[in-house]
């Protein structure tokens, strides 16, 4: 009876390691599966911050640009209503004609400069309501490449 019961000790012996190292397998994996919804959840937040940041440079810019375009097309219909005036009240023809070429010179000049400054401002707007994001598809790999690592 002792081989037998030394057999059946064995047996037992072997069902609860095997038993334990199952358990602790099942502790490993869930451990890792935590981490890396840990890491995931981080990463979502970032990006929704990132989002955030982004959408607030954004809605300043348009303000910003906004208020350029608001600035500029009210000084040019003042512009332009007293050329209109400076023009009706010339004394000759010679007079009216040099009046509309200077008018229409410094119009066009003006209309340039303000579309160059309105590019600038877009361009800028651009760049810095996408700084926040970018980064994010690296942060995204770096996530991926934890969780494999792990």
């Amino acid at each position: 009876m002792s081989k037998a019961k030394t057999a059946a000790e064995k047996t037992s012996a072997s069902a609860e390691q095997t038993f334990f190292n199952g358990a602790e397998t099942i502790k490993a994996g869930f451990e890792k599966a935590i981490k890396n919804y840990d890491t995931a959840l981080g990463y979502g937040k970032d990006t929704v911050e990132a989002y955030m940041k982004s959408a607030t440079v954004a809605g300043k810019s348009v303000e910003t640009i906004n208020s350029e375009i608001y600035s500029y097309s009210k000084d040019a219909i003042e512009e332009s209503v007293a050329a209109g005036k400076a023009i009706l009240g010339a004394k000759s023809v010679h007079e009216a004609f040099a009046l509309q070429t200077d008018y229409a010179k410094s119009a066009f000049e003006a209309y340039v400069s303000q579309l160059t400054k309105v590019s600038a401002l877009f361009t800028a707007a651009s760049k810095d309501s996408f700084a926040p994001l970018q980064g994010r598809a690296e942060a995204w790999a770096e996530v991926v490449q934890s969780a494999r690592a792990v």
